[in-house]
């Protein structure tokens, strides 16, 4: 499987070495040398065809990351190799995290190269054919009942979500990138009056500042430069259905401004149109910003945020609704399987999925799906292992036991799981607490997490004060003991124990205050 390969590297030696080994395998090599010049091979006038980008992080100007978090914010759905001569851990987290799907170190070699590519190139060919099969299916509304979810945190949002679906309110939907804030808009709307009328979606962080009015409101023929036809904008397009703005918190002031009298009179004036269009939609704003910190810090008008906060919904993140990860992997594991029908996974490992919960997904569900996905496409056996997530094992390994249970065990939460309708099956085995819901991961005795939830170093004093507690709890109180083995005087040992407001009388760490 070959395509065209854009290689972004302010290095030139690096910039050929990488270009003779793409040729080599029958590849067609982009080449430029800065973050800026690959940016507009990607989405410029000139824009090129790309399967695959290979980039470096390390660059003076528009440096890797910066590129992959303007990839993001304009949607190029592209795989990213990235390549750098640093390759520690903090590095691979930053940049899996910003939407990277593999990590090289200078100087690869062209077989290394070669098999980060054939893999890229492979998940992009299931992702296209699942487009297809998407599109092939069409119609439906998404209702509450379809949302995958077994957790009592989510149980507001759907309380609430079902009753907003009934009025015609502004709704205003808050939480962290990835939650699924989108998902919810749509039930709203697939629950309501409007469910067979139209569904606009807005991202108002991924449009350009000078282009955000005309894509909100319209634009009349010759009322810019560039404007070489009228346009009739996403308020326009959305009248008698239901508008979607997502990051809303992104729009800047002067737009605010025309939004609220959208709002509040249910009209909108195109960019040099010389009457006011009548409009009428079902607003939902989504933002994963904190919108009151930001009118007071003068980044949001506070009667636009009035407005819009009429009925607020909150989405937890991954992390505070862990017992949904067992049935949210089955689903993305299940979206994979109709691409390839004579290959059907039979499940994931209880340790896999042991580690998948451990893990606390900083892109929420959207970083758990883009990591499913590319696990079930190239797993070479019936069932995923902890394996097939290598920059997941990394972060997590230490704070699970991954040698717990045998890789070859089938999680029977993700194997017997029915995922649509409020309906799940009886599932028993390794994975389930003795109250039939998935188990959360335990730490093993003895080991200290390096990084926080975040995947970054933790402070010393935190790492410091875990060791002092395992310390007391393993040698039984013994203070002596405990200062000897810590390579500390006796006295010391105390006087940190008072710094952390334990009192050393306690004895064993479970008697700590913690």
């Amino acid at each position: 499987m070959t395509g065209s390969i854009l290689i972004v590297d302010d290095d030139p030696v690096q910039r050929r070495l990488v270009e003779a080994a793409l040729t080599k395998f029958g590849h067609t090599a982009i080449v430029t040398d800065s973050g800026a010049a690959g940016l507009d091979v990607l989405d410029g006038p000139n824009a090129r065809e790309v399967s695959v980008v290979i980039l470096d992080l390390v660059m003076p100007g528009l440096d890797g990351i910066g590129v992959l978090r303007a990839m993001r914010e304009r949607a190029i759905n592209i795989p990213v190799i990235v390549q750098t001569a640093q390759g520690g851990i903090e590095t691979v987290v930053s940049a899996m995290r910003h939407g990277a799907f593999d990590f090289v170190v200078k100087p690869a070699s062209p077989d290394r190269l070669q098999t980060a590519i054939s893999n890229a190139l492979k998940v992009e060919a299931v992702e296209d054919e699942m487009k297809r099969v998407s599109r092939r299916r069409g119609g439906g509304h998404l209702t509450f009942k379809d949302m995958i979810t077994r957790s009592p945190a989510m149980d507001r949002v759907i309380r609430l979500g079902q009753k907003a679906a009934a009025s015609n309110i502004p709704i205003l939907i808050e939480g962290e990138s990835g939650v699924g804030k989108e998902l919810v808009a749509r039930a709203i709307q697939g629950s309501g009056d409007r469910r067979s009328k139209p569904f606009v979606t807005v991202n108002c962080g991924a449009i350009p500042d000078n282009l955000v009015e005309s894509i909100l409101f319209g634009h009349e023929k010759g009322s810019f430069t560039g404007a070489t036809d009228k346009h009739t904008g996403k308020f326009v397009e959305a009248h008698s259905g239901t508008l979607f703005l997502d990051e809303i918190g992104d729009l800047p002031l002067d737009v605010q401004v025309k939004l609220l009298r959208a709002v509040q009179e249910g009209e909108v004036d195109p960019v040099g149109g010389r009457s006011t269009v009548k409009v009428d939609i079902r607003l939902i704003s989504a933002t994963h910003r904190n919108l009151l910190q930001q009118v007071k810090d003068g980044k949001f008008r506070e009667d636009l945020f009035y407005r819009l906060n009429v009925y607020p919904i909150f989405v937890p993140p991954l992390r505070d609704r862990r017992d949904d990860i067992p049935y949210l992997v089955r689903h993305f594991m299940e979206k994979v399987a109709p691409t390839d029908p004579r290959r059907r996974l039979a499940g994931i490992s209880a340790t896999a999925l042991a580690m998948l919960q451990a893990y606390d997904w900083p892109g929420n569900i959207r970083q758990l799906e883009n990591a499913v996905f590319r696990a079930s496409v190239l797993a070479e056996g019936d069932v995923l292992t902890e394996e097939e997530f290598p920059q997941i094992r990394a972060q997590v390994e230490g704070t699970v036991n991954l040698g717990a249970e045998p890789a070859s065990a089938i999680a029977d939460t993700v194997a017997d799981a029915t995922l649509h309708g409020d309906e799940v099956a009886d599932t028993t085995g390794p994975a389930l607490s003795d109250g039939g819901a998935p188990a959360r991961p335990q730490p093993r005795f003895g080991t200290l997490r390096a990084l926080d939830e975040r995947g970054n170093v933790r402070a010393l004093a935190d790492v410091e004060l875990e060791m002092i507690k395992l310390a007391i709890d393993h040698y039984n109180g013994q203070m002596s003991e405990v200062a000897r083995r810590l390579g500390i005087g006796r006295s010391t040992l105390y006087r940190k124990l008072k710094e952390y407001g334990i009192d050393p009388e306690a004895g064993r760490v479970d008697r700590l205050a913690s």
